[in-house]
């Protein structure tokens, strides 16, 4: 088990290993061991991963960058040819293609934030700091 220390977390780093599927802590094992399954615990340095809740945040960050970043620009560019093209064709093809583009950044985009979670110290002890019902 790695040790507590009160030294900051790099979080430029830890993202980077996050982005590229690895441990945000070491940088050695897979942090997902399924498609979106987190490591309970890294197989390397032995820093426990579940603690990390990348909830909704990667869903709600990868719908955004699809929009911005795949969608407009394709109906920008490809505008003359939406309105030419028959629709039986251009309804799959859309729809595969942003379907594969969504599922693709989806574990990318949930490493990025677990290496966040990670350089930020969030775990999900402090989820009861950030809801409505503590106010009560």
């Amino acid at each position: 088990m790695e040790a507590m220390t009160s030294e900051p977390r790099p979080v430029a780093r830890s993202m980077l290993r996050g982005l590229r599927g690895r441990c945000p802590c070491c940088g050695g094992a897979k942090l997902f061991y399924r498609y979106l399954k987190v490591e309970p615990v890294c197989q390397t340095c032995g820093h426990d991963l579940d603690r990390y809740p990348a909830d909704d945040g990667p869903a709600y960050f990868t719908v955004l960058i699809v929009g911005h970043v795949v969608i407009i620009p394709f109906l920008i560019l490809c505008a003359p040819l939406i309105w030419k093209a028959p629709l039986w064709v251009l309804v799959p093809s859309a729809l595969i293609a942003v379907g594969a583009i969504t599922l693709t950044a989806l574990p990318i985009i949930k490493g990025a934030v677990v290496g966040l979670l990670y350089a930020l110290d969030i775990t999900r002890a402090d989820g009861r700091l950030h809801t409505a019902d503590a106010a009560e």
